[in-house]
């Protein structure tokens, strides 16, 4: 903690709640190399809130207390030797906005270190909403995992769905299922962490949506059609993991169906095959998985779904597996591949499937990098 932080809140309070001894100062009597040891022994650091001063005296290489200092020590901010450093700014609209403040933050970024843009928000002393309000834990945390694990997919553009679709009935009905979002968001939280850009295409889903992805809301299924053909294009993978409608109402009532007691007929029409029209819009290596979600001969099904829509993999799991499917934390699936392969995961929570599956994706992206790359020495030949 530097000094201006022991005057909002006490180190013994910080050390209560933490159960962790709190370091303050750069010369302690028996401490005098603590700015060394901190930074060796991390793997990351954090600073949040950043402040104008410390920005300013960090982007200079200042080291007159203890957190410039363990900075200074964490190693080379360019190679990613030693500690990696994120700053977490916080301050007033103007003060971040001050054209000093902008070279600070410019500066410390082409030195290597992650800096966070403050987010919009209520600011000090009744000026309003501005610039400045340090983002939520939630958003420091996924920031920190995408600093600690990014490399494996770094320069990679995946598109994710998510969630289910609505199918208008009237102006207050809709047909949809029991989808929440949790895979999807779960994957595309992972990729984003692991270094990717990506892009989240979400339904209605009843989660947050994680920090980090760009996001398009869409509501039907015809919606999330057009979002994944305008992303397609430019992703080298798209994990389909949405749960849209199969079918939608041949009409939409303009008004509302007023109950009766004689129930209004629904005719229903297909709605369109998402992942059978990424056909003409896939880039050439992309790689595409897809979902089945079952509740009979769901492996079976699961290999037909593989081959007619030309994936190259797809995630099956069974529906009426207790602990498994719609709206809980945990999933059992099984992995088949255009190659014949079968993988059949125990019951495992939804983000360590998110990790299997994407590491099944890093090597479907290797292996159609080498052929691409073996084709072009044979074409050179």
């Amino acid at each position: 903690m530097t000094r201006s932080a022991l005057e909002f809140v006490g180190a013994i309070t910080f050390e209560a709640v933490t159960g962790r001894p709190v370091h303050t100062e750069l010369l302690a009597a028996g401490h005098a190399l603590d700015h060394i040891r901190l930074a060796r022994a991390a793997h990351a650091i954090v600073v949040a809130p950043a402040t104008a001063d410390f920005m300013a005296r960090a982007s200079h290489g200042h080291a007159d207390d203890l957190l410039s200092a363990c900075l200074l020590a964490a190693g080379d901010p360019e190679t990613g030797q030693g500690a990696r450093v994120l700053l977490v700014p916080a301050m007033n609209d103007r003060m971040w906005a001050h054209p000093q403040t902008v070279r600070n933050a410019a500066h410390l970024r082409e030195l290597g270190y992650r800096v966070l843009d403050p987010e919009e928000g209520p600011l000090a002393v009744g000026e309003g909403s501005g610039a400045g309000r340090m983002p939520e834990p939630e958003t420091i945390v996924s920031h920190v995992g995408r600093l600690l694990d990014a490399g494996s997919l770094a320069g990679r553009r995946l598109v994710v769905t998510a969630g289910p679709t609505r199918e208008a009935i009237d102006p207050v009905r809709f047909i949809s299922n029991r989808s929440s979002g949790k895979m999807g968001v779960e994957i595309a939280a992972a990729a984003w962490r692991r270094g990717a850009d990506v892009t989240l295409i979400a339904g209605p889903v009843s989660v947050p949506l994680p920090p980090g992805p760009e996001v398009v809301r869409v509501g039907s299924t015809e919606e999330m059609a057009q979002a994944v053909a305008r992303t397609l294009p430019e992703a080298d993978a798209l994990v389909m993991a949405a749960a849209p409608a199969d079918f939608r109402p041949a009409q939409v009532a303009a008004s509302k169906i007023k109950k009766t007691e004689r129930a209004p007929e629904l005719t229903l029409a297909p709605t369109p095959d998402i992942l059978r029209a990424t056909r003409g819009h896939r880039r050439g290596a992309a790689v595409i998985v897809g979902f089945a979600l079952e509740t009979n001969d769901a492996v079976a099904n699961g290999r037909g779904k593989l081959a007619s829509k030309e994936l190259d993999l797809i995630v099956v799991n069974d529906a009426t597996e207790p602990g498994a499917g719609f709206e809980v934390d945990t999933n059992r699936v099984t992995l088949l591949g255009r190659d014949g392969t079968e993988e059949e995961l125990r019951l495992m929570s939804k983000r360590d499937v998110a990790e299997v599956i994407l590491d099944r994706v890093e090597r479907l992206l290797s292996a159609a990098g080498g052929a691409a790359r073996a084709q072009e020495v044979g074409r050179g030949r």
